[in-house]
């Protein structure tokens, strides 16, 4: 669809703000450097909301009272549309550093919630007012929700399928049969007169124990694995909610603390992490092995950048020291949508070395990903199928 001129200037105006009208003097489009001669009516307010955030330095942003705040929350929600506003939402949070923007509950309502709004509630979880603290919970179970439905059926098809689940039985209990199974072998004793099938051979499966797999998430929760938390958070309510594997959750900065009773509400889980802290791994790893009952039967995603904030070395060696008991170790750099993360090649490279694969990984894989260490698959070849860069040795 070609556009006219008229429309095409009009748009670079949107774009660049009242002081480009200058330099398309002579266009004919409006009268320059009045700052609003190239647009009239709902672009004029449009260009208000963007001139706010966008020009802020030049004009002072969304001034100093809340009132404003909430008023510009409103405009954009009016003028733009849900992936516009999140962008711009996010935007006025760094550029602005409107925190204010969610310690007001008449503000937050109005906030379009996405995974980033929560990663930020998270942070400020501390600081929040009593009075907002229950809207910040329904922005933050809308979103877990939200994401839940999307997520959940992958994941749980993905390791269901994916684990031996144990030998079929000729003799099984009565709670043990599998009649699916059962009416398929039978058939050729179907009797017409009766309309029914004389099962002469009963197939079902032999006692199972608890769980066929222990997967533990250990989750950095420094500032900058924010959305990785909340992710972490919901994928591990997910598998808690699959018998056939035992699921823990540990979260960690200088100190650890393990959320696994929590996992049975996402949201309870994730205010209880505290973003923002410091980081030792050496000391998640150190509370990983303690809780480690069945090595080789045990998945632990460590969920980290990498940073270590602790003692180096004897991070390196608990590491080597659960590839050795028969743990299989996946680090995480992110569990995001935001690109490539910033990490340390240094440790990337020495895990790499003991055969523990570190890579960063989107939602969307996770539940695959999920299936293919059930599976014991080589992780550095699932990464390569799926066009993910892990780190090597040297």
């Amino acid at each position: 669809m070609t556009i006219t001129e008229q429309e095409r200037l009009r748009r670079w105006r949107l774009v660049l703000g009242k002081q480009a009208e200058k330099g398309m003097a002579g266009t004919g489009a409006g009268a320059p450097g009045d700052g609003q001669g190239m647009l009239s009516g709902r672009d004029l307010g449009m260009d208000k909301t963007l001139e706010a955030l966008y020009d802020a330095q030049r004009s002072g942003g969304l001034g100093g009272s809340a009132p404003n705040v909430a008023r510009w929350l409103g405009d954009i929600r009016t003028y733009f549309p849900s992936s516009t506003v999140r962008v711009m939402q996010q935007d006025a949070l760094q550029r602005l550093n409107l925190t204010r923007m969610l310690l007001e509950p008449e503000m937050l309502e109005q906030v379009e919630p996405d995974v980033h709004l929560v990663a930020s509630l998270l942070s400020l979880s501390r600081v929040i007012p009593e009075k907002t603290k229950d809207t910040a919970r329904q922005v933050v179970r809308k979103v877990v929700e939200e994401l839940e439905r999307k997520l959940a059926n992958p994941l749980q098809q993905a390791v269901r399928g994916s684990l031996n689940r144990s030998t079929y039985t000729r003799r099984p209990r009565a709670n043990e049969i599998n009649w699916h199974r059962t009416i398929r072998a039978n058939l050729k004793n179907y009797l017409p007169e009766k309309k029914t099938i004389i099962a002469e051979q009963l197939i079902g499966h032999g006692h199972k124990r608890s769980s066929l797999r222990d997967i533990v998430l250990c989750v950095d929760q420094s500032g900058s694995m924010a959305t990785s938390v909340v992710y972490s958070g919901i994928f591990g309510a997910v598998l808690a909610t699959i018998r056939a594997v035992s699921t823990r959750m540990v979260v960690f900065d200088t100190a650890v603390v393990d959320l696994s009773e929590d996992l049975q509400d996402p949201v309870d889980l994730l205010f209880g992490t505290q973003l923002g802290g410091g980081t030792d791994i050496n000391r998640a790893l150190a509370y990983c092995q303690q809780i480690i009952s069945r090595p080789s039967q045990t998945i632990l995603v460590l969920i980290t950048d990498l940073y270590e904030g602790g003692n180096q070395r004897e991070m390196l060696r608990r590491a080597a020291e659960l590839v050795a008991s028969g743990v299989q170790v996946i680090c995480l750099l992110a569990l995001s949508d935001d690109g490539a993360p910033g990490y340390d090649k240094t440790n990337a490279t020495h895990l790499a070395g003991m055969g523990i694969p570190s890579f960063a990984c989107t939602p969307d894989l996770f539940p695959d990903l999920m299936a293919a260490a059930i599976q014991q698959q080589d992780l550095n070849m699932w990464a390569a199928r799926n066009d993910i860069v892990a780190t090597r040795t040297r």
